[in-house]
């Protein structure tokens, strides 16, 4: 088990909902992933038009806690905005902050991202900011009282998997909260990678939704960021220049 705030999880897969071919895709991905968080953009949700499809009405929504995010904010204020909007609908009080910065590269403004983590503190919500790779700025989001650090492995939906595995590493060694590597996984390779260098979690989406099977993907996910925990909690050997026989020559025949 593992914790963000006060809410306790025993999966360490975050599972974000959009891009599936299908609801019924969508539904399976999600149980065979066994994730305990679902993860939706409040501007692409009709949360007050009960006529307008939802992928909530497809699930058991008391088996999940939801992390609404504010991807499309591009200020601050936007974001608290849309905060505030999920906050009102009652899904939940835990809330993913996204503030884009750059519409090529899809990275956070560092600057909004500090303004708008710091208000929704303020109101009381669970705050988990979505950043880059900055190990200044992960700094920083923790000291305002930030309840996990979210960096991205490469761009969003860039499926480059981890670019910077230093500065993922280094954000993770001065945390005292959950860090959970989000954004640019592509494969399962990628999330085993991210939860070795330490990471308490993953959060993945397009990685899952746009594969050419999502369910399997899914579960080969889920699996990855299964191993990947226990190697890391299990410590790997360290890498040497030479060889080094793996049976002890001592008491071995000379003849």
């Amino acid at each position: 088990m593992w914790k963000i705030r006060n809410q306790e999880l025993e999966s360490r897969l975050l599972l974000g909902t959009g891009k599936y071919p299908n609801f019924e895709v969508q539904k399976k991905a999600v149980e065979v992933s066994e994730t305990n968080i679902l993860t939706f953009t409040i501007r692409r949700m009709n949360i007050f038009e009960p006529s307008q499809p939802n992928f909530l009405e497809q699930l058991d929504v008391e088996k999940y806690t939801l992390l609404p995010n504010t991807a499309g904010a591009k200020t601050a204020k936007e974001a608290v905005r849309h905060a505030k909007l999920a906050h009102a609908s009652g899904l939940c009080d835990m809330i993913k902050v996204e503030v884009i910065g750059c519409d090529k590269t899809l990275l956070p403004d560092p600057v909004e991202t500090l303004k708008a983590t710091e208000e929704l503190l303020k109101e009381g919500f669970t705050v988990l900011p979505y950043t880059s790779d900055d190990v200044v700025l992960a700094r920083l989001l923790e000291e305002l009282g930030a309840h996990a650090i979210m960096p991205g492995a490469s761009p969003i939906g860039s499926g480059q998997g981890i670019i910077n595995p230093g500065n993922l590493r280094f954000i993770i060694e001065q945390s005292s909260v959950p860090v959970i590597v989000d954004a640019g996984i592509g494969s399962p390779a990628d999330a085993a990678q991210a939860m070795e260098l330490g990471a308490d979690g993953v959060l993945l989406n397009t990685a899952v939704a746009a594969a050419q099977d999502p369910v399997k993907m899914a579960e080969a996910m889920k699996l990855a960021i299964k191993a990947g925990r226990l190697g890391y909690e299990a410590g790997r050997i360290s890498k040497k220049r030479y060889a080094a026989a793996s049976s002890p020559m001592e008491g071995m025949s000379q003849t």
